[in-house]
């Protein structure tokens, strides 16, 4: 589940007026750009289908394609190259040091480029430092963050809200998502202010100037054999494709990443460090950390399947950036070649190329830790359109709940549900039942802090007299928490509840008043299940279907109900967010 370079956009072609080359620095935040030319093509595309079929080549520049009659992002032929923002925010902390060495018997060769000229360098390590460099005249930074997120998906939902009013949006990740209005659409103080002030007319009180003023910026020095030198965009590679990375002067924690590695520029005035990996080697960095060393095989498999869907399908994430996905869990854990095991490269390798999909589109490839005995729907913790395949489940092999019979959005149910221990897939994790107090001095912390980061009036409130679930969805979710407060009662939704409050591990809790042996309430206690937001595949359920003896497409189907596994073609889209519209209003 978001740093943006300053580079424009290349301008697509259209060749033959059927053939669209785009590459993937055109791609919006849910699909590519619709330039005047894109724009063309599909409307020639809708005038004569057939010809147009018969016709059209998909131009591959990168990792996607342009789209056919939707203009999604469509599947390529050969192995995607992806991406990942291993580093995203270097230069930071004026102490921001990244040690480069090649391993033994090979060579870095480091190519840079300024306005003037090229250069190629070799060493066997070099250090990348970070200077602070003076400005001759302070200088004005400014964007309009219309709102701020925990998550991509509630991220992106929200970027379509501002589209509708007519705002040209793009996602950031500056530490949270963000939505900020489009830098060059707004690009000077007055139309910034314009659009802000026509915002609090219409009532919107969290829209805000985010205002530096910048005396300084951050400079990398590339340090090789003892010379410095400056440069805002280094490419790095080896011949054997293997690059030694660590962080700190002390190079701590030295990672292996196979592919290459290239430092650009990002938004926030930083930079990102970039990892260039084919997506079957990704993998090997991505599924031991995510699933764990230690798993029954069919497990690793079904991790290796919804991984590679996951990564293909998310690849818009950081468009802003000109990269494709981070490498912690706002996206995927990725830790290059270290810490690879023999029996999740065998699951990559039996898999490879194979994607889990629902008509011919990949899945939206949810997947958390521990659900708590029912998986949720997608509208449980996000806003925006259901897929059909993300629905309540019972995490069970075995029947112990009926959720037709016995909603779990009723609160009897669901306290008498969170009470069971017995029966589910989960049944002795750690994660899988749970209860955390919390006095009311700490809860109200939480608050402002969460309300503060949101740059919401609420973070006003001084104290708290009572909170309580006032909806919940059929998966035991809470949809709605009512927090009474000195100033008034906010109310909390979906996955807003996870980000306001320190003690709860997901949304699927109750809340029980404590007094403590005094007259007044000192707190509560958050008593729930699960780990993550609950949605899609169980990693922890999934292990226990595995020593049943379940196949990894049987475990998938379980949790992603109605899907298939396919191996990658072009005839499989990547995203298109118009097929959700069409299977809700069918639904």
């Amino acid at each position: 589940m978001a740093t943006h370079t300053q580079n424009n956009a290349k301008h697509a072609k259209v060749e033959d007026a059927c053939c669209v080359n785009l590459s993937n620095r055109q791609l919006a935040f849910g699909c590519v750009s619709y330039n005047s030319h894109v724009l063309a093509f599909l409307a020639l595309w809708k005038r004569n289908q057939s010809q147009v079929r018969a016709r059209v080549s998909l131009c591959v520049t990168t990792v996607v394609l342009c789209g056919t009659a939707t203009g999604a992002i469509a599947a390529p032929a050969s192995e995607p190259e992806l991406k990942i923002g291993v580093v995203q925010r270097f230069g930071a902390k004026p102490t921001d040091v990244l040690s480069l060495q090649a391993t033994a018997g090979d060579r870095l060769t480091i190519q840079t480029k300024t306005k003037d000229k090229e250069k190629t360098l070799q060493a066997t390590n070099v250090k990348l430092e970070t200077v602070m460099e003076p400005l001759p005249k302070a200088t004005l930074a400014e964007r309009v963050v219309l709102s701020t997120h925990r998550s991509f998906e509630t991220a992106e939902h929200s970027a379509r809200q501002w589209q509708k009013m007519g705002i040209e949006v793009e996602i950031a990740q500056p530490e949270r998502w963000q939505v900020w209005a489009k830098r060059d659409v707004y690009n000077s103080p007055l139309l910034r202010r314009f659009l802000l002030l026509s915002l609090q007319v219409k009532g919107n009180r969290n829209a805000y100037l985010d205002t530096q003023v910048l005396q300084q910026v951050p400079q990398v020095n590339l340090v090789v054999d003892g010379q410095r030198y400056t440069y805002q965009e280094i490419d790095i590679t080896t011949n054997k494709n293997l690059i030694q990375v660590s962080e700190g002067k002390n190079q701590r924690d030295l990672r292996l990443y196979a592919g290459r590695m290239r430092l650009q520029p990002n938004a926030y005035g930083t930079y990102t460090l970039v990892n260039e990996v084919p997506l079957e080697t990704y993998l090997r960095g991505v599924v031991p950390h995510e699933i764990g060393a230690n798993v029954p095989y069919s497990a690793v498999e079904a991790q290796a399947i919804i991984a590679r869907t996951y990564a293909l399908r998310n690849l818009r994430r950081f468009t802003i950036d000109n990269y494709e996905l981070c490498a912690d869990t706002q996206c995927q854990v990725y830790r290059g070649l270290s810490g690879t095991v023999p029996l999740a490269d065998r699951a990559i390798a039996a898999t490879k190329g194979k994607v889990l999909t629902y008509n011919n589109q990949l899945v939206d490839a949810l997947y958390s830790s521990t659900t708590g005995g029912v998986t949720a729907a997608f509208s449980d913790v996000w806003q925006g359109t259901d897929r059909p395949y993300l629905q309540p489940v019972i995490d069970a092999a075995g029947s112990v709940w009926n959720l037709s019979g016995q909603s779990l959005a009723e609160e009897k149910n669901f306290q008498r549900f969170i009470g069971l221990q017995q029966g589910f897939n989960e049944a002795g994790w750690s994660m899988f039942r749970w209860r955390q107090e919390s006095s009311l001095v700490q809860i109200t912390q939480d608050l402002q802090r969460f309300f503060k980061a949101n740059n919401s009036p609420w973070a006003n409130l001084k104290q708290i007299y009572q909170m309580q679930v006032t909806e919940r969805s059929p998966s035991g979710r809470i949809l709605k928490l009512a927090v009474q407060t000195d100033i008034g009662t906010v109310v909390l939704e979906k996955d807003e509840v996870r980000s306001a409050f320190a003690a709860p591990r997901s949304t699927l809790f109750y809340l029980q008043p404590l007094n403590k042996g005094t007259n007044s309430l000192w707190g509560y206690a958050f008593v729930g299940g699960g780990f993550g937001h609950g949605v899609g595949l169980s990693q922890t359920g999934s292990q226990r279907l595995a020593r049943l003896g379940w196949s990894s497409a049987r475990i998938l189907n379980f949790y992603y109900p109605g899907t298939q596994i396919e191996t990658l073609s072009d005839r499989i889209t990547f995203y298109s967010d118009e097929a959700f519209s069409a299977a809700n209003k069918t639904k």
